[in-house]
């Protein structure tokens, strides 16, 4: 069983809103990151919440051990990762880590990395989009006291350069899993309809 892990914990200052209520596809990002991680090897879902947690539980249906308050967010997107795993419940293989802003992903690239994961026993799997590595990243339970030590400047990189060796890229034809929507324009972009 795995557990899948949303991070939306930032103050989202560059993009004057919380993230997760952005609405993509006449729903908010969260919703949509919500229903693409529904896989049946996932089990258990951890939503990180941190500067916007209460306007984002009040709009968003949680379930109330789906939601981790993170009281130490400023420190950044690690002390999320390390507050989700501190909640998991003991069993889970490892985790699928999703990123707010980078929600434009596919149920069907969810279902690609879990395979791969399961298949190869690589204990990090990510997406590969034309040669840049991208999200969600898939680590192993093996990992999770690695990730809990690791050191807050490099974050969970620090854990994929650690083993190197042991990433299992799993490409895809999916700009999203690289697209950073970390600003209106940005967004804008990524989300216009082609002409």
């Amino acid at each position: 069983m795995l557990a899948a892990v949303i991070l939306s914990g930032g103050a989202s200052s560059r993009m004057g809103s919380p993230k997760a209520l952005l609405p993509y596809q006449g729903r908010p990002f969260l919703e949509h990151l919500l229903e693409v991680t529904s896989h049946r090897n996932i089990g258990v879902r951890r939503v990180v919440l941190g500067a916007h947690a209460e306007p984002i539980a009040k709009a968003i249906q949680l379930e109330a051990d789906e939601i981790v308050i993170n009281k130490d967010w400023e420190k950044g997107q690690l002390s999320s990762i390390q507050a989700a795993l501190r909640s998991l419940p003991p069993g889970t293989d490892g985790i699928l880590l999703c990123l707010i802003d980078h929600p434009l992903i596919s149920s069907l690239l969810v279902q690609d990395l879990i395979e791969q994961f399961y298949k190869t026993k690589k204990p990090i799997v990510l997406p590969v989009y034309k040669g840049r590595r991208g999200h969600p990243v898939m680590f192993s339970a093996s990992l999770y006291d690695e990730l809990l030590r690791a050191p807050f400047e490099t974050g969970a990189r620090a854990v994929v350069w650690a083993h190197k060796s042991d990433v299992e890229e799993v490409q895809t034809n999916e700009e999203g899993c690289v697209l950073n929507l970390n600003d209106p324009e940005t967004m804008n972009k990524a989300i216009r309809p082609a002409d």
